[in-house]
């Protein structure tokens, strides 16, 4: 795994989605397809040694949703 996708999705996924009621209206509220949200849960939890690697796009379209910028997030987990 590499570790930069697991610091990503690790942040996302414990900060974020975990706070939803679930992870499809994490989705629906961030503009993804739920398998998106539930490739970055196996990937922040280590399931089936899943790596996902999380397109610039991707990233961006949860930032915009959360009303920060791309800059902020990587300051966030100290990147």
């Amino acid at each position: 795994m590499t570790e930069i996708n697991y610091i990503i999705c690790s942040y996302i996924y414990k900060n974020w989605v975990e706070t939803y009621k679930s992870q499809r209206s994490f989705a629906l509220d961030h503009n993804l397809e739920e398998s998106i949200v539930r490739k970055i849960k196996n990937t922040a939890l280590k399931i089936d040694e899943s790596d996902y690697t999380i397109p610039v796009k991707t990233l961006n379209k949860i930032c915009e949703a959360r009303n920060i910028k791309l800059s902020e997030f990587f300051k966030l987990i100290d990147l």
